[in-house]
């Protein structure tokens, strides 16, 4: 029993623990079915939001046309409800189209029944949706047999890409034709390179540059349009472009139809697709940019001569080229100008020196001043008055490619002249409007252009007349009823037209009916016009008339004097001749032995005598000079023996006067053709002239030399001398000297009748004296 129990307890011990495993396997078994389950609830959610998510939706479509779809491609479809059928894919308003529905269908059906996928791409109608349609046999552990899938795009965005990169393609295709045959019809040699260097493609300018048959005949000899040169030749060219990521140019001779041009050689890199290149003719270009560096040197050295001074700033504000003046007028040296200064640095260079107008804020000007470059609408033009004096005129031209042209202008002189001009204009228009001639000048058109206040007055104009500058006939026809003789008045306009018109000068002279009398002149001006004068001559026609009166009258008056004089004279000398007779009579002792007393008044008596004889003859000879019949007994004078005499008979009188007479004779003064006489009484009378005017211990100098031409007399005397008006004086007739000189001065008759003398032989007396001086008589002889 005991032995049972225990073999029942080991059976249920044995059976226990298999239960107990077993519950452990199956609970180990059931959390991993848990675990399992888990993870595929987790798939299933995760490939239903990719389903909800994803760009494509499918939809099965079972053997006897039942549709299962989701929700959202029943919206794609635009259907109002979820189709059963495949037929419900067509409804009024929404969904596919007939012939799209019928179309689906077909190739539905083919795909259940073959297995053949397709894929088409359909519209939902009323609806800008594209939807690309892609069928399939459905596996069988996906739906029964018999079944298909529809995989349903929305492809509208794809849609529209594809048709924009379409229509791109399109447009690349049309410009790549475009550009294709402008690469064809350009005039310059273009081609394309491989990523070996070689040439794939050249254009129709390439092929005639290189004188080939064809483009195919170019690539296949592979014939390049450029020589070798020190760079490398063409590939190197190539080469270096691909390799440096940019384009090369370079400058290189090439012979085209026999004739040596210069071509600019461009190599342009194309990535991966090889190198591109072109060629332009500058041969062309060459010469022009030769040409206008000869041109450039020329014009600057055009620039240099001249006297205006001249500066060019590039664009970016410094300065390219100064002339010479320019240099000289900012004193400025060649060597700071060759770093080419920017423009402020040449405005405070020129403050530096002293060549600016005085400004009180000078950045605020410079600024200005700047602004130059950019101005638009032209030039400008300022005026700069210096510190010294100088008037610049400046010009600031902008240049099309941003620069500046600057042109100094020294203007000093011209605005000292202008000055002058205006103060001249000023002084003429005031005397020629203040003068006592009434002027007006005409036009060589007859018309009137100025007139001064005389000319208005005189003819009695009104000054709105005068203002429409009339002409010439006009005036005629307004003055003709001021004259005494009316026709006298066409004598005016033929004047004038004589004037400018023939370029003669001539005159006249015009009585009004009040009793004016005036003196006209047409004067040709050397512009063109013509100058018409009028004088007014009443006052001096009346004077004329009673000055020709009273000038009859003097003449009367003096040939009665003349023949009373001449008569006085001769009738004079008769008692005269008798008194001094007797007088020698009585000195001789006829009468008797004479006291001493006695003996004094008949000398004095022959003195005076004397006197008188001679104050007789000096006046016969004026009377005779007057009458024009002063006779000369003309032959050889020799004045030097002359002079001597003269000097030898005046000798006793000076020294009764203690009076040094000094005598100086030059071998010059030779001889010359005269009346002896006469030459020798003018000597006389100058010589006693000074005796008497010197006073004692007093010198009187007579000098004599001469030329060939003629010969000089001098008489000269340290006396008080005289001034200008009693100079004037001393010729005068019967002009007595002054009184307080004494009372043996001559009468005065002496020097006037010299002065007669020397005349009468072609010669001239002049005078020189100054009070306290002296005086200095000079005779002057020609020796023919």
């Amino acid at each position: 029993m005991i032995e049972l129990s225990l073999a029942t307890a080991v059976i249920a011990g044995v059976v226990l623990a298999a239960i107990i495993c077993g519950a452990g396997w199956a609970l180990l078994a059931g959390v991993a079915s848990q675990r399992t389950a888990k993870m595929i609830d987790v798939d299933r959610n995760t490939a239903h939001c990719l389903l909800e998510s994803s760009p494509a939706l499918a939809a099965i479509i079972r053997a006897d046309g039942r549709v299962e779809m989701p929700g959202r491609m029943v919206d794609w479809f635009g259907l109002s409800r979820m189709p059963r059928f495949l037929a419900d894919l067509s409804e009024p308003g929404g969904g596919l189209g007939e012939e799209d529905a019928a179309l689906i269908a077909r190739e539905i059906n083919a795909t259940q029944k073959s297995g053949r996928a397709f894929t088409r791409t359909v519209r939902a109608q009323g609806s800008d949706r594209v939807l690309m349609l892609r069928g399939q046999r459905a596996a069988d552990q996906v739906a029964s047999p018999g079944s298909a899938v529809l995989w349903v795009f929305d492809a509208t965005e794809a849609q529209a890409e594809i048709t924009r990169l379409g229509d791109e393609l399109h447009r690349m295709a049309r410009a790549y034709d475009a550009l294709t045959a402008l690469i064809e019809a350009a005039p310059m040699p273009m081609w394309h390179r491989d990523a070996d260097l070689k040439l794939t493609l050249v254009n129709t300018a390439y092929v005639s540059a290189v004188e080939a048959s064809d483009a195919e005949a170019v690539i296949t000899r592979q014939i390049e349009l450029v020589e070798r040169t020190d760079g490398g030749g063409p590939l190197a060219k190539a080469e270096a472009a691909r390799r440096g990521g940019l384009p090369v140019a370079s400058r290189v001779p090439v012979t085209i139809a026999g004739a040596r041009r210069m071509l600019q050689v461009t190599d342009v890199p194309l990535g991966p697709s090889g190198v591109a290149g072109f060629a332009v003719d500058i041969e062309d270009l060459e010469a022009a940019r030769a040409a206008l560096r000869r041109y450039l040197d020329a014009q600057r050295d055009m620039l240099d001569r001249l006297s205006a001074g001249v500066a060019q700033f590039s664009a970016d504000r410094a300065l390219v080229y100064a002339n010479q003046p320019f240099r000289r007028i900012f004193s400025m040296k060649p060597e700071w100008l060759t770093d080419r200064p920017a423009f402020d640095r040449v405005l405070e260079r020129m403050r530096e020196a002293g060549r600016l107008p005085e400004v009180r804020d000078f950045p605020h000007w410079k600024d200005d001043r700047r602004e130059w470059f950019t101005v638009p609408g032209g030039g400008i033009e300022e005026s700069w008055l210096l510190a010294d004096g100088t008037h610049l005129r400046v010009v600031a031209q902008p240049l099309p490619d941003g620069g500046l042209l600057l042109i100094f202008e020294d203007r000093t002189e011209q605005a000292q002249l202008s000055s002058a001009r205006d103060t001249l204009l000023r002084v003429r228009t005031a005397t020629f409007d203040n003068l006592f001639e009434a002027l007006g000048v005409f036009a060589a058109d007859g018309r009137l252009q100025m007139w001064n206040r005389r000319f208005r007055d005189a003819w009695g104009f009104e000054e709105e007349l005068l203002a429409r500058h009339p002409r010439v006939d006009t005036l005629v026809a307004e003055i003709a009823p001021r004259l005494a003789n009316p026709a006298r008045a066409r004598l005016i306009s033929d004047l004038v037209r004589s004037a400018t018109g023939e370029r003669k000068q001539r005159g006249g002279r015009i009585a009004f009916a009040d009793g004016r009398h005036f003196e006209f002149a047409a004067v040709p001006l050397p512009d063109g016009n013509a100058l018409f004068t009028m004088l007014d001559i009443s006052d001096s026609r009346r004077i004329e008339r009673a000055l020709r009166d009273r000038n009859e009258a003097l003449e009367t008056a003096d040939g009665l004097k003349t023949a009373f004089m001449s008569a006085m004279s001769y009738e004079l000398r008769t008692p005269l001749t008798s008194i001094g007779g007797f007088a020698e009579m009585l000195e001789g002792g006829y009468a008797g032995k004479l006291t001493k007393q006695a003996e004094d008044y008949v000398a004095a008596i022959l003195q005076s005598v004397e006197r008188l004889g001679q104050m007789i003859d000096d006046v016969l000879d004026l009377t005779q000079g007057d009458a024009g019949s002063l006779q000369l007994d003309r032959a050889q004078i020799d004045l030097a023996k002359l002079m001597s005499e003269c000097g030898d008979a005046h000798g006793e009188e000076a020294r009764a006067r203690r009076i040094d007479l000094v005598i100086e004779v030059d071998a010059s003064v030779g001889k010359i053709d005269g009346d002896a006489k006469r030459i020798g009484q003018a000597v006389a009378h100058l010589l006693r002239h000074a005796i008497a005017t010197t006073p004692p211990e007093g010198r009187v100098l007579l000098h004599a030399d001469g030329t060939a031409e003629q010969a000089r007399i001098i008489v000269s005397d340290d006396g008080p001398g005289m001034d200008e008006a009693e100079a004037a004086r001393l010729f005068d007739r019967f002009a007595r000297a002054d009184e307080a000189r004494g009372e043996d001065r001559a009468l005065g008759l002496g020097l006037p009748l010299a002065r007669q003398f020397v005349e009468a032989h072609g010669g001239r007396i002049g005078i020189e004296s100054e009070p306290g001086m002296g005086t200095l008589l000079t005779i002057l002889l020609p020796r023919a």
